[in-house]
């Protein structure tokens, strides 16, 4: 199924809800119509014949569905900000994580060819597909994969990544070479 059809199907889009409250305000007025008819006794054979109590079940109907409207669109409206304010934060969250994640490289002083191997690592790439991305021998992405492992202090993709993880959560250890970190 294509990513804009899933869209369209998606029950949390605003349109479906903007749609249920205009289909809401048509019976509304519907209703409110026929009750008004109903008291005027235009609908009536002889005039003053209307339906009375059922015009009164008519207009209580059109009321609920009015506060219906009333309460769905102040609803709609508090969703729609809710999903901006989380879109705003997980923006923010997504340049913070960016942030941690360059500074480290930064801190270990990577290549620009490390620092692509060690991109590609981070996205959960295996060496063969950064090798086929980069254009690289395996053997080569595999000679820098060793040269941020061992400028970083990890042994592995494991500890690599538990380095930066680490680094996100505030909770970075020192390197074993990194005294400044250690008596800072």
């Amino acid at each position: 199924m294509s990513q804009n059809r899933k869209d369209r199907q998606d029950p949390t889009q605003p349109w479906i809800l903007i749609a249920v409250i205009a289909v809401q305000a048509l019976c509304a007025a519907v209703f409110l119509g026929d009750m008004f008819a109903d008291l005027s006794g235009m609908e009536a054979a002889e005039p003053g014949q209307g339906e009375g109590p059922h015009a009164y079940v008519e207009g209580l109907a059109a009321i609920a569905l009015l506060a219906a409207i009333v309460i769905e669109g102040r609803i709609l409206m508090w969703l729609m900000r809710r999903k901006a304010h989380l879109e705003a934060s997980l923006s923010s969250a997504q340049a913070a994580v960016q942030d941690v994640i360059d500074t480290e490289f930064a801190n270990w002083s990577l290549t620009p060819a490390e620092l692509d191997v060690a991109t590609f690592l981070v996205k959960g790439l295996s060496t063969a597909e950064i090798a086929a991305l980069r254009g690289s021998a395996e053997g080569t992405v595999k000679a820098q994969l060793n040269a941020i492992y061992r400028k970083s202090g990890a042994s592995n993709r494991a500890e690599l990544m538990s380095l930066l993880i680490d680094s996100m959560m505030g909770q970075r250890q020192p390197a074993p070479d990194d005294t400044s970190a250690r008596f800072g």
